[in-house]
């Protein structure tokens, strides 16, 4: 009895995360679509990173099922949020890990490169909405890499956190270093 139970378990998690991932696909598609303008000569790309995100969860947790127990699989068919978190983490870990590339904090052979608006001081506003439409990996293949990652991000939910947790180490060590190098200003 605990095998068709089991089965029933999977098959309900399966169609709601089906169900929430197209849902959130069809809602950003209708939203790049419909409201960017068609004369824009690049897209919001940061858009198609969220999908690859998102994607990425969905695959995660979709690998996950049969491993995971009968209560653990009850829970997750009888809760909406719990499926609905998993790919949107994937989205938003995805953008995060953009930024990471964008800032520079994240760079190499393996990871996308960037070409740079121009922040004009002057109008914040105007000028990052243009930064958003113009700053854009630089090839081809640079856009294949971001969207790997993006993918890998919702995919491996540990990854991004990770990467987080060790830039916020080797920042508190440098930081930790330059105060023992510094020498005490004295007073006179």
């Amino acid at each position: 009895m605990s095998e068709v139970q089991r089965q029933k378990c999977l098959q309900a998690v399966t169609r709601k995360l089906v169900m929430v991932t197209t849902g959130c696909l069809v809602l950003l598609a209708v939203f790049f679509y419909a409201v960017s303008p068609s004369e824009a000569t690049r897209t919001y790309l940061v858009s198609y990173v969220f999908m690859a995100g998102l994607i990425g969860g969905f695959v995660s947790i979709q690998q996950r099922l049969p491993s995971l127990g009968l209560d653990e699989l009850r829970e997750l068919s009888n809760s909406w949020f719990s499926i609905l978190l998993i790919p949107i983490n994937g989205g938003v870990f995805a953008l995060v890990l953009m930024i990471l590339f964008l800032s520079g904090i994240l760079e190499g052979a393996m990871f996308p490169e960037y070409t740079h608006g121009v922040i004009n001081h002057d109008d914040l506003v105007g000028s990052f909405a243009q930064w958003l439409n113009t700053t854009f990996p630089k090839s081809g293949p640079d856009i294949a890499k971001l969207l790997f990652w993006s993918f890998v991000a919702g995919f491996s939910e540990r990854l991004v956190p990770q990467i987080i947790r060790s830039a916020t180490h080797n920042l508190r060590e440098t930081r930790d270093n330059e105060e023992e190098e510094t020498p005490p200003v004295s007073e006179t």
